[in-house]
């Protein structure tokens, strides 16, 4: 009764905008790690985590209390962009772990609560820092819902209505290996993308101006858990540093140890310019930054503010998630995990031929759902199937296992556990979703 009546009343407030409360209606009143209780009294293993926010799961033991004596030391909890202790620590705790030449030497700048604007932050600094106001993005991209942040994505409606086409953005075939864009394969077409970009900077009839930066996601998350080759990665920091141009990574999902690497960048051994961090970094609470190299700082007072700058709470829980995915090894604990999740959904992919690719890494997972009967095209790839994958989602959550859907057609599955799952709760999303894909196949 409780439900219905918080979704219902939901539904007459809230915008129609709104997207999880509809696909997981589920009304969560308590949760602990991996497990969430509804307002039903149902209880959900929860494969989204705050979409990658909850590195440690829902209130961690350690995180709680640091919270709980923030509270009662009578610390503020909204400074601006003032310095307190607490954000002296967190930066402390950051800097030691950002990568590469970034570490203990990078610039932060502090950004309003999420992702999109830390997103809008390290774009207008290229600008500022180059003189440049182009920007190269890639096919796929997901980077946020502000203007700035939209216009380099992907998807055509977080592009429309027009204002965020006003950013000269060149787009770029993301090496995706299941649906290449070249129809080659994910290695060979990230060679030909690295080359695309070479002759746009070298080639003076390319048309295409030298830019402020180039923007990235190593995996793509929304875009459908698309991992770009390493040797792709590589190439790509080698042109944009020998052209002058900036190395942006949006790490907002994939930083903290979500992929099996505390950064996704450092797999390849590249380091960028500018790197965008939220989500997991704030320790389930709201924060959003850019570390960038310190050269790069020519911005003036006040060049790029924001209200929510300073949230203490924020500062205490992140530094406490970054401490302790590093000293209880989560990430190596993520890398281990996500293989052996894999490899159970490939078992399950032999039987049930929906399961097109499964991919990802570390505990950023995703499944292609196909149309096993469809016209494969000249990879052997197959036609994606949404209504499956809608059918798939539900059934998912009527067997107590909360996912999501993302890529072309919202037609990849998408498992982003916290770092903390246990093998037995593992083992458990292996048979809920195994269950759910027979259920939906009987019913078709």
């Amino acid at each position: 009764m409780l439900r219905a009546q918080l979704l219902e009343r939901q539904a007459l407030r809230e915008s129609s905008a709104r997207t999880y409360a509809r696909t997981l209606p589920v009304a969560p009143v308590g949760a602990a790690g991996a497990v969430v209780t509804g307002a039903d009294g149902r209880t959900y293993l929860d494969c989204l985590s705050g979409a990658g926010t909850l590195a440690l799961g829902h209130n961690p033991p350690e995180v709680v209390e640091a919270l709980q004596a923030a509270l009662a030391s009578g610390a503020p909890l909204h400074t601006l962009d003032m310095i307190t202790p607490q954000k002296d620590a967190f930066s402390e705790e950051l800097l030691a772990c950002l990568p590469g030449t970034l570490r203990d030497a990078a610039r932060l700048h502090f950004c309003s609560p999420a992702g999109t604007d830390a997103v809008e932050a390290a774009l207008k600094l290229a600008q500022h820092a180059t003189g440049r106001h182009g920007i190269v993005a890639f096919t796929g991209a997901y980077h946020g819902m502000t203007l700035g942040a939209s216009a380099v994505s992907g998807p055509a409606r977080m592009r429309t209505p027009g204002p965020a086409d006003s950013l000269p953005v060149t787009r770029l075939p993301y090496p995706y290996g299941y649906r290449c864009p070249f129809g080659v394969g994910a290695e060979q077409a990230g060679e030909f993308t690295a080359r695309l970009l070479e002759s746009f900077l070298t080639d003076p009839s390319s048309g295409v101006g030298t830019p402020a930066a180039v923007i990235l996601e190593v995996v793509q998350g929304e875009g459908g858990v698309i991992e770009g080759p390493d040797h792709w990665l590589r190439e790509i920091r080698r042109i944009t540093a020998e052209h002058g141009v900036l190395l942006i990574i949006d790490e907002v999902q994939t930083g903290i140890g979500r992929t099996g690497h505390f950064w996704a960048c450092e797999r390849a051994g590249v380091t960028p310019d500018i790197l965008v961090t939220s989500k997991a970094v704030g320790g389930g609470l709201p924060l959003a930054l850019i570390a960038y190299r310190p050269d790069l700082d020519v911005w003036e007072p006040g060049d790029h503010t924001g209200t929510f700058r300073g949230n203490t709470l924020a500062m205490v829980a992140g530094r406490i998630t970054l401490r302790t995915v590093a000293e209880q090894h989560l990430t190596e604990r993520a890398e281990k995990l996500g293989e052996r999740i894999r490899h159970g959904l490939d078992e399950i992919a032999l039987e049930h031929p929906v399961f097109g690719e499964v991919r990802g890494r570390g505990l950023m997972i995703g499944i292609e759902i196909v149309d096993p009967d469809g016209p494969p095209d000249r990879l052997g790839s197959l036609p994606a199937d949404p209504r499956f994958a809608r059918a798939l989602r539900a059934a998912c959550l009527d067997n107590g296992l909360m996912l999501e859907l993302g890529g072309r057609e919202d037609t990849v599955v998408r498992l982003l556990p916290p770092l903390v799952l246990t093998d037995d709760q593992a083992d458990a999303v292996l048979e809920r979703l195994g269950a759910a894909v027979e259920t939906v196949e009987r019913a078709a």
